[in-house]
């Protein structure tokens, strides 16, 4: 937009999420708890409709895919299996000062993006040998100024607890740092329950916990968050060619909901884990630069084969198709934020537009341009005033809509007001009751990206909506 004041800015997004009951901070009146939020009444639903568009372009749309909804409490050796005991960590470093705690590698990349500045190599192939130059050389620290910095050490990430009345050995747990475990350990008996045959994926959403050294960018980064991961099993030497369709099909995926094209990047791994052959991520030009959003790995037979090595049980394939075959499939990864895809999602909708004609003084309303899929609101009826019977006949059409449609009723304030509060929560349709539909049973449908408003039949109202909805185009915004 040509005017920066307009933009949108996280800042924005904050204010419109506590304002408009997205998103609050947890426990704020106890001072608030850092890393974690929580989701008001419009940002459960509109999280849940993005879950929902996960699931069933995962599951509904592939024959090959089913659903797992693994516990978050596992065996603890399951964590030695996958390599998460020993090295799940990030790279921490101290200021010997203030006593602020920091993670090293993005202390370097934000210096690095606030002096345009680039490293001789990526910050995250870099050693914490050269880690600690980097930061010795160049950067005070961030709280107090000061330049004084412990050693880079390793930080494990994972929450420790215990289950049961006795804390010993046999009784520690980790609260899962990921969601995709579970799928590897019940390879065998989704194979053998569902009859499946490789290649096949396995899909699940559900919370996972990491103890960060650092919280950012509000919903971004958080201790608790939910995963959208689908681990697609396949015959080794196909693993190239299942891992690029993948990667088409989830940028594809982002496309459909309506996020531009040029807002998306793809970020390709210089430093790939031990086990990987390959690794990328989608990338969103958030408020705050380009960042993951979404994950696509090949992480070979690595995952099967640990817990094979670990719990001493078959994890192989009989493959009947080709004479019986035994081998321990290969794995391509689709790892999705569902928290960060919901901040990507308000990002992308949110504009701030001048709907003032021509000539006259700016007008800006504040809206959200929501996919009518995803928005917490489908339908809000607005009665043009409460009496002469309007109000109850609005309830009534209220009632006639919930069976369809996630719907709102707002009598408060004039027809204008209600307006710029459904555009400012996404709600594409609005359905104005007037003296008209007690006299010839037409409505007035109002959309929100147009502000067009057209005449229909009370009778045809259910199916000019989902027409609507099917034929919905995502608004291109100006820069």
């Amino acid at each position: 937009m040509a005017n920066d004041t307009h933009k949108c800015t996280l800042d924005k997004i904050i204010s419109l999420c506590k304002r408009r009951g997205f998103v609050y901070q947890s426990s704020e009146i106890y001072g608030g708890q850092a890393g974690a939020w929580d989701y008001g009444p419009l940002g459960v639903d509109f999280k849940r409709n993005i879950q929902n568009a996960w699931w069933k372009e995962m599951t509904q749309l592939h024959d090959d895919v089913v659903g797992l909804d693994g516990a978050i409490f596992m065996h603890h050796t399951t964590w030695e299996a996958s390599g998460h005991v020993g090295h799940f960590s990030d790279p921490m470093i101290d200021c010997m000062e203030c006593k602020a705690r920091f993670r090293a590698d993005q202390l370097i990349e934000d210096y690095c993006a606030s002096h345009n500045e680039n490293t001789e190599k990526p910050v995250d192939t870099m050693s914490h040998e050269e880690m600690k130059a980097f930061i010795d050389g160049k950067i005070n620290c961030p709280t107090c100024g000061k330049h004084s910095w412990t050693d880079v050490r390793e930080f494990n990430l994972m929450f420790k607890t215990h289950l049961g009345p006795v804390a010993t050995d046999s009784s520690l747990v980790y609260l899962r740092p990921e969601t995709c475990q579970s799928i590897f350990v019940d390879f065998k008996n989704i194979v053998q329950s569902n009859r499946m045959k490789v290649p096949f994926g396995v899909a699940q959403v559900g919370k996972s916990f990491r103890n960060e050294i650092i919280f950012k960018n509000f919903i971004f980064r958080t201790c608790e968050f939910e995963q959208m991961e689908m681990e697609y099993f396949c015959k080794p030497g196909t693993e190239d060619e299942t891992f690029e369709r993948w990667r088409k099909d989830r940028w594809n995926f982002y496309l459909k909901y309506g996020i531009s094209e040029k807002n998306l990047k793809w970020h390709h791994h210089d430093k790939l884990a031990h086990y990987a052959k390959d690794a990328y991520d989608v990338t969103y030009n958030f408020p705050i630069g380009f960042e993951e959003i979404e994950g696509i790995h090949s992480r070979t037979d690595f995952d099967l084969s640990q817990h094979m090595k670990y719990s001493k049980k078959d994890m192989n394939y009989i493959d009947q198709e080709d004479g019986n075959k035994r081998y321990v499939p290969y794995v391509i990864e689709t790892s999705a934020g569902l928290n960060r895809n919901f901040l990507m999602f308000l990002c992308e909708a949110y504009e701030e537009q001048n709907v003032a004609p021509a000539g006259e003084p700016e007008d800006y309303r504040t809206v959200l341009h929501l996919d009518p899929r995803l928005a917490p609101i489908t339908v809000a009826v607005l009665p043009l005033m409460k009496k002469d019977g309007l109000a109850e006949l609005a309830k009534e059409i209220q009632h006639e809509l919930k069976e369809d449609f996630v719907t709102d009723y707002d009598v408060s304030g004039t027809i204008g007001k209600r307006y710029r509060r459904q555009d400012e929560v996404g709600t594409p349709f609005c359905v104005t009751i007037d003296h008209d539909t007690l006299e010839n049973g037409t409505v007035t449908i109002r959309f929100r990206d147009s502000m067009e408003q057209i005449r229909v039949n009370r009778a045809d109202l259910v199916s000019e909506l989902q027409k609507a909805i099917k034929s919905y185009k995502p608004v291109e915004k100006k820069d």
